[in-house]
């Protein structure tokens, strides 16, 4: 499978002298759902920063379809889709007026972009508040908004942080079974989340980050080996456990 997002040997952070990220790489690959995890403080809202280009690599370097920010900042934008823990919309806008404006900036129009918007609202039961403005929506419907702008992108690369917060069950179900369906077309999804049995049930492969660094990386089996645990029993929050506090109770 190819390989849409690349993070080499990255360290990073806000200062030079005390790097959050200390030399870490994996990769997300077309068609697979990764989940990066770790206790608050661990380096993944970091890590997620420098892969979207809002910090810089102190050291190593992040590619996103086969390019860095630096080569061709243009190919690298348009290869990803965002959705943050926080929903951020303008509060002057509709439902309609958003999904307008993610739709210009990645080049979607014509029946393909109506194709889509009906999908999408109709799947996020968003009919009734399709001509809203921003301001009067709820966190959990502001959300919503969130994840169908970056669905009806449809790019190489989804980067999903926290996203179930504010959703209600239906709008968390449509969102995963969303997500398999762009994960089964090809796309890479990295997906981070503290909701742990979600991201055993979904994630093909999982990133266990502690103290700015990688602790285990691979599928299920790997990450309870890197535990010290029978490879083929045990959940993956026992094994997060396990690896996040040196194997003690």
């Amino acid at each position: 499978m190819e390989s849409i997002l690349q993070v080499s040997a990255l360290t990073g952070g806000y200062s030079p002298k005390r790097p959050v990220l200390h030399d870490i790489s994996f990769e997300v690959k077309a068609g697979e759902m990764v989940g990066l995890i770790g206790l608050n403080g661990a380096g993944k809202s970091t890590t997620i920063k420098h892969i979207l280009g809002l910090m810089k690599p102190q050291s190593g370097a992040v590619k996103v379809d086969g390019v860095t920010l630096e080569e061709n900042t243009e190919q690298y934008r348009a290869a990803f889709a965002y959705v943050p823990e926080s929903p951020v919309l303008f509060d002057e806008l509709t439902v309609e007026e958003h999904l307008r404006l993610t739709g210009m900036a990645y080049s979607v129009a014509g029946n393909a972009y109506d194709d889509r918007v009906e999908d999408l609202i109709e799947q996020f039961q968003m009919t009734p508040k399709r001509k809203a403005f921003a301001s009067h929506l709820s966190k959990g419907m502001k959300q919503k908004v969130m994840i169908m702008n970056a669905l009806l992108a449809e790019p190489p690369l989804y980067i999903i942080d926290e996203p179930f917060l504010g959703l209600d069950p239906l709008g968390i179900r449509s969102l995963l079974e969303r997500l398999v369906e762009v994960k089964q077309k090809g796309a890479a999804i990295l997906m981070s989340s503290h909701i742990l049995s979600t991201v055993e049930a979904y994630c093909d492969r999982f990133i266990v980050m502690h103290h700015g660094k990688i602790i285990a990386l691979g599928t299920l089996a790997d990450v309870r080996q890197a535990a010290g645990m029978e490879t083929h029993s045990g959940s993956l929050e026992d094994a997060f456990y396990k690896l996040v506090t040196g194997g003690h109770s």
